[in-house]
């Protein structure tokens, strides 16, 4: 039950998911942040637009996330006073999603931190690229500013900058160490650095284009973000893809699921000194995707979920060697899964590294795969099940202990769980067109998507533009809730263990910096 005046002010939203939304004055927005933080809610995303040209105001969102249903407080401001009540003493994630929101917009958040997030001199300060009337292409600032990075004073302590150039083909991250000895005293990120102006490009598309650019926000979560996007789209016509496209999209949706947390196991091993674990769970992975290179025509799925269904059939041959693959990755990683257990050296350097308590991922506001390793058992699949979920009882994969060890045992439940239901999604197959048309949407709509990719929930706010184009479109990676907590799962480990810490979540920079 939502307190009298959220219940009294909903009215409902668009959305794949049992969603509302209520329009607020700074004191209601900030009494529905007490509200939703005692209900247990997690703060979902922030964002904001720039709305001058229909009332002279600037609007901040903020979507909240309970077990049955999505929140979405809306607060419009005077362009020239557009100050907002801050969310941090309830949601500490709203810190960065604040001063995101700020770079963009120039909306600030009355409290928190007033460091720049996603500028990085990219731009002149005072210029919000998010705004309708700023130029699509800016001059970079005239001089670099230093990060003012919070220092940590003491006999013996000192600092270890890591990146934001790192080895290899990853993504720039800087993560300023404070040690003593090699002992963690604290860890401060910097991100923003593969900052795109995602949200800009997509005013300039038309809605039936918004899902490629969508699956291309991060690469491993293609699928994610792509069905994110067309749910959204769909659910303002409420159009309804078949029976056979919506299992398909499911179908996607686990093997994405499956080909991270196979990647993922084996570079954990690897940092943790057991380089068997990365050449096999590697194989394994690449085998997966050559299957989708031949059934679907790509390794990653970038453009098979498209609005109203999907791009292509299974084809005949594809049954049989999808169901032998399905076998053969069952006994492998139970067998891998059997090695982790059985190698003292490896559980080991596993357990107890990395700890999240339980109290520290509620107070911090962890979602997701991170979130269920350290026992919050919250997952879209099993709370607000869309088809074919509903049919197949996903069963939630959780842990308490919240260090390596226990997210590493989460990939392995969940990659098993995912298996079983890919077997059951192509043994109960049903038919159905692939796609069908979703109309253009006349201006002025507003609707949600809401998909559990493999980090956790993937949120797509869309709102539709004159002539079928998009006036705004937010897309939200669970990696901005999660980025912070690395930050207090270090804590008190030791320097060679950021690697395998930092690789336990293994988090987007691209989908978070946007």
């Amino acid at each position: 039950m939502l307190p009298d005046f959220l219940d009294t002010a909903s009215v409902p939203l668009p959305s794949n998911a049992s969603a509302c939304r209520v329009v607020a004055d700074a004191y209601h927005w900030s009494w529905a942040a007490d509200a939703l933080h005692v209900m247990g809610a997690n703060l979902l995303a922030l964002w904001g637009s720039d709305d001058r040209d229909r009332d002279q105001c600037l609007r901040i969102r903020a979507a909240y996330l309970l077990p049955d249903r999505v929140v979405v407080i809306e607060h419009a401001m005077p362009a020239e006073r557009a100050v907002y009540p801050s969310l941090t003493s309830r949601f500490p994630v709203a810190n960065r999603m604040q001063r995101a929101v700020h770079d963009l917009l120039g909306i600030r958040a009355d409290g928190g931190d007033t460091r720049a997030w996603l500028r990085h001199d990219g731009w002149p300060e005072g210029v919000y690229p998010l705004r309708r009337d700023a130029s699509s292409t800016q001059p970079c600032a005239a001089s670099s500013t230093p990060y003012p990075f919070v220092s940590v004073a003491g006999e013996g302590v000192h600092e270890v900058a890591v990146g934001p150039v790192h080895a290899g083909i990853i993504e720039p991250g800087r993560f300023h160490v404070s040690v003593v000895g090699e002992k963690v005293l604290r860890l401060e990120e910097r991100l923003g650095y593969t900052h795109k102006g995602v949200a800009k490009r997509f005013e300039a598309m038309a809605q039936g284009n918004g899902h490629r650019l969508a699956a291309r926000i991060s690469g491993d979560s293609t699928v994610a973000f792509s069905w994110a996007y067309c749910a959204a789209l769909e659910s303002l016509t409420t159009t309804r893809p078949s029976p056979r496209a919506t299992v398909l999209r499911a179908l996607a949706l686990e093997r994405e699921r499956i080909a991270n947390h196979l990647g993922d196991l084996g570079a954990i091993g690897n940092d943790a000194g057991l380089a068997f674990a990365l050449t096999q769970f590697s194989s394994l992975k690449e085998q997966l995707l050559r299957h989708n290179a031949a059934v679907f025509g790509q390794r990653y799925l970038f453009d098979f979920v498209v609005p109203g269904g999907v791009a292509c059939d299974l084809p005949v041959s594809a049954m049989p060697m999808l169901l032998g693959e399905i076998a053969a990755l069952q006994r492998a990683v139970r067998e891998l899964r059997a090695i982790f257990a059985m190698h003292q050296g490896l559980q080991d350097r596993l357990g107890g590294t990395g700890r999240l308590t339980p109290e520290q991922a509620r107070a911090l506001g962890a979602i997701g795969q991170a979130g269920r390793a350290s026992g919050i058992p919250r997952d879209l699949r099993v709370d607000q099940p869309s088809a074919p979920y509903d049919q197949l009882a996903p069963v939630v994969a959780t842990r308490s202990e919240g260090d390596v060890a226990a997210r590493v045992q989460v990939r392995f439940d969940e990659t098993l769980e995912s298996l079983r239901m890919c077997r059951q999604l192509l043994e109960t197959l049903p038919g159905g067109a692939l796609a069908i048309e979703v109309p253009a949407v006349t201006a002025g709509r507003f609707g949600l998507g809401l998909v559990e990719g493999w980090r956790g929930p993937v949120m797509v706010a869309l709102e539709t533009g004159p002539e079928g184009g998009i006036r705004r479109c937010h897309p939200h990676d669970p990696s901005w809730q999660n980025w912070p907590l690395i930050e207090v799962a270090i804590l008190s480990n030791i320097v060679p263990d950021f690697p395998l810490i930092n690789k336990s979540f293994n988090l987007s920079y691209s989908g978070h910096d946007g």
